[in-house]
């Protein structure tokens, strides 16, 4: 951790919804005047597109898929987060989505990742949104730097279905196939991702109010209002339960450490818990 220079990481697997958790912070810096060095866990991915499509042809598969260490640069990764948390510098690059119309504008092919290069200058945090914002383990301690770590977990049987409703309506994945990419992740999922959430400092799992016992046949991901918002805290003793609960409607609290509310909330329960402690971090205070 680093008082100087803080590192805010949200963790969690493809579909759980860390991307749409990346704008909710965006927001907040930019209306705090926020400086802030957004990287993407894909661009610390080690093999591009092709790639990974040439070794599964062949059965290798990448190291496996996505989710495993091995196919990742965790080392460059923990690099630049012991970098930033001493000087505010490091390398990071991008990876090439097929919505990134500035990148594929300037001739990056989709797929790809643009050259290693160093941060922005003069930023105020670095924010981290990916797969392994914090992994522990006897090659790898990621965890230790980051000073406010956000866990997005969706309950499994969602986040399948999230997952196959993303990859085949906006990629163009058959079905089949995705299905078989959350197959082959499975023993990636349990050992390298879901250990994860013991060490973030909050975590928001949704849960759906409607049938998903079958993801795979499932054809609509449940709507905000068809789901509940469960928020678990490491540190409820710093937390303000009275307020939440009078600013965020129908809210209520399930233990003493974890406010249910209502899936429409997200967003404004969001706003309200990390605004907070993103000013502490600006404030220089540590937050443990």
């Amino acid at each position: 951790m680093s008082r100087r220079h803080p590192i805010i990481a949200v963790t969690g697997s493809s579909g759980a919804g860390t991307t749409t958790t990346g704008h909710s912070f965006s927001r907040i810096f930019a209306s705090e005047g926020i400086q802030a060095a957004m990287v993407s866990g894909d661009s610390f991915h080690r093999y591009n597109r092709e790639q990974m499509s040439r070794l599964a042809a062949k059965g290798q598969f990448g190291e496996r898929n996505h989710f495993a260490l091995a196919a990742n640069h965790i080392d460059k990764l923990e690099a630049l987060f012991y970098d930033y948390g001493h000087s505010a510098s490091g390398q990071f690059r991008r990876y090439v989505h097929d919505e990134d119309r500035e990148l594929i504008a300037a001739g990056y092919k989709p797929g790809t990742f643009t050259p290693w290069a160093p941060l922005p200058a003069d930023t105020d945090l670095l924010f981290y949104e990916g797969l392994h914002g914090g992994v522990t383990g006897e090659t790898y301690n990621i965890a230790q730097y980051v000073d406010l770590l956000i866990g997005v977990v969706p309950i499994v049987n969602l986040e399948w279905i999230q997952k196959i409703r993303r990859d085949t309506y906006h990629r163009g994945y058959s079905e089949e196939a995705v299905v078989k990419t959350i197959i082959n992740r499975m023993d990636d999922y349990v050992h390298d991702i879901v250990p994860q959430f013991s060490h973030t400092h909050v975590n928001f799992q949704r849960i759906p109010l409607v049938d998903t016992s079958n993801p795979f046949v499932v054809r609509e991901v449940p709507t905000e209002d068809e789901s509940l918002i469960v928020i678990r805290f490491r540190e409820p003793s710093a937390v303000d339960f009275p307020y939440l609960l009078r600013m965020i409607e129908d809210s209520r609290i399930s233990r003493y450490d974890t406010l249910v509310i209502p899936g429409t909330k997200l967003s404004l329960a969001m706003d309200l818990i990390m605004r907070p402690m993103v000013l502490e971090l600006m404030a220089h205070k540590p937050f443990a």
